[in-house]
């Protein structure tokens, strides 16, 4: 499925990105900003997150954003990474300008005051504790990150590092963050639906062109020293059975060993036919469940495993299954048709996506901030160029004993 697209950019740096399709009676909006996790000072983490929120508080004409955007019928939310931090408006077609009035103002100028802050920080913090200090399992991301990192700024949670950095945020830090980072010339507006590339020209023109361009702060991400030895944390606390993760550093998103690597993990874990769920969860029945996941990063990223043990399991016996199932792979003792079942899978999954507006809208944008915007066409012809062979070469490069960061998280006794 080819999605054709225009691509313009206004002289305040904003890029803009208009897939036409008039099958549909709606358009989906997209604003990436290149800013998340990893833009944070150390001693102030989180900020990234916050914004999500305080975006939705209300700007300067716009107090209450979210009661216009239900007016016209249109549906909103966000979401933050490590890398970007991604806004998108799905409205009715007739109300598209409405939709460029309501992003453009609060790009424009946000309505910033103590009274928003501590409302949004409050409802922050909760999210803090509910999910990442007070959930079993819940902080194992703050745990795993400083595991593997140990320099870059992966090393926190989009969250935050600590409760703290969110509790005591400032206005005058958070208002320095936005004007740094929520400026045309480092966002990404893409859209997608019953629109002309003119029309979404001219709307561009008139509500994001008069606003003025920022001075981004020159990246500075410190380069992961290599790592030479096995890691080891082991946790201890009130969790009902016994959870393990092991983490491989890995190449960045655009480095050509990505796919295969990806590939790899489907493998290993791509549903109830996989490898290791086979073997572990089905025919052993060592574990409950097991899953891998590639983090996929601007920079070099995770390759990662974690299962967790049923009782009377212990993790050391789950991380011998795991390395055994990575030695089958690096020695090539799988058939062909195991990594061509992953890439048919791919295939639909690629195909299918497209079919929704707000994907055609977000993997505009997402591309383009990969530097490729036409990857959105391209990128699955990078799958089907994965042979045996890379699938081999991936796991003895990457998926080595001494690159291991394990994170044993047990029951208290």
């Amino acid at each position: 499925m080819k999605l054709d697209f225009v691509h313009f950019t206004l002289s305040n740096g904003l890029r803009v990105y208009v897939h036409e399709d008039h099958t549909v009676s709606r358009v989906a909006i997209n604003l990436l900003y290149n800013v998340g996790a990893r833009d944070e000072h150390p001693e102030h983490t989180g900020f990234a997150h916050l914004f999500e929120h305080l975006m939705f508080g209300g700007s300067e004409n716009i107090p209450h954003y979210d009661e216009i955007a239900e007016r016209i019928g249109a549906e909103n939310n966000a979401f933050t990474d490590n890398d970007m931090t991604n806004y998108y408006l799905i409205t009715p077609s007739n109300q598209l300008e409405i939709a460029f009035w309501l992003e453009s103002d609060r790009m424009h100028q946000l309505d910033f005051s103590e009274k928003s802050l501590s409302v949004q920080r409050n409802v922050v913090c909760e999210e803090f504790k509910q999910r990442y200090l007070n959930q079993p399992y819940g902080d194992t991301w703050l745990k795993l990150r400083p595991l593997v990192y140990k320099k870059h700024p992966y090393q926190w949670a989009t969250i935050g590092k600590e409760l703290s950095h969110i509790e005591n945020a400032t206005l005058e830090q958070v208002k320095d963050f936005f004007y740094s980072y929520y400026i045309p010339n480092n966002c990404i507006l893409s859209v997608a639906g019953d629109c002309t590339p003119e029309q979404i020209r001219e709307l561009a023109e008139k509500w994001f062109g008069t606003i003025p361009a920022g001075k981004r702060p020159e990246p500075n991400y410190p380069k992961e020293p290599e790592q030479t030895e096995k890691r080891i944390q082991t946790v201890h606390a009130k969790v009902p059975l016994p959870a393990l993760y092991i983490a491989y550093p890995v190449p960045e998103r655009k480095h050509d060993d990505f796919y295969a690597l990806n590939l790899l993990s489907d493998m290993l874990t791509g549903g109830k036919s996989a490898y290791l769920y086979q073997k572990l969860v089905k025919e052993k029945q060592l574990c409950n469940s097991i899953s891998t996941y590639i983090t996929g990063n601007l920079d070099p990223g995770m390759f990662v495993f974690y299962g967790y043990a049923r009782e009377g399991v212990s993790v050391q016996v789950l991380e011998n299954e795991i390395q055994d199932a990575i030695s089958r792979y690096q020695n090539g003792n799988f058939e062909d048709r195991e990594l061509e079942k992953v890439k048919n899978q791919m295939d639909f999954y690629a195909t299918h996506q497209l079919t929704e507006l707000f994907n055609k809208a977000f993997y505009l944008a997402y591309y383009a901030n990969l530097g490729d915007a036409n990857l959105i066409n391209t990128e699955l012809e990078r799958y089907f160029e994965v042979t045996k062979a890379d699938i081999m070469r991936v796991a003895q490069t990457y998926l080595k004993t001494e690159k291991m960061n394990v994170l044993q998280y047990l029951p208290e006794a």
